[in-house]
């Protein structure tokens, strides 16, 4: 058994022409979908964390702007507790933009089970399973304005 420990994760929202950009991956019961971004090291500010994680995910440079969401993942709580139990996750979400055009791509080290990124209509999101659950109900009609809104222990 791996011992508990504390992560911080800092996560992506990329949203251009109500669409929002997320790192596609695929398990055993098929596609599903998150937001880019990864766990930040000793160090590192927040927003070098995010940048470097995004062009190890997806292959984009960024501009990182405003702290818009923040959620707890303990993940004994959620349906992977068999498989990381031990793993309590602290996710920082930033709203952010891309430089220039981008087509979604796979970057230069993808996570496990990772397969590439995906442009999805925010209108849609519900009709695909992106993970944490709440993020299509949340970003139905775009980024929160004003604030940040603290989520939580969800999946």
């Amino acid at each position: 058994m791996k011992p508990k420990q504390l992560r911080t994760s800092v996560k992506a929202i990329i949203v251009r022409n109500n669409r929002i950009l997320l790192a596609k991956y695929v398990d055993e019961v098929g596609d599903w979908y998150c937001l880019p971004g990864g766990g930040q090291s000793h160090g590192e500010p927040l927003p070098d964390a995010l940048r470097r994680e995004c062009m190890e995910e997806i292959g984009v440079r960024l501009r990182v702007g405003r702290l818009v969401l923040v959620r707890d993942y303990i993940a004994k709580n959620h349906e992977f507790a068999a498989t990381d139990s031990y793993l309590h996750q602290v996710e920082l979400m930033f709203e952010c933009e891309v430089e220039g055009e981008y087509e979604p791509a796979i970057g230069t080290t993808p996570d496990k089970g990772q397969v590439g990124a995906a442009w999805l209509e925010l209108e849609k999101l519900n009709e695909y399973r992106v993970y944490p659950k709440v993020l299509p109900d949340l970003l139905r009609d775009g980024v929160p304005s004003e604030g940040v809104v603290y989520l939580g222990d969800v999946n």
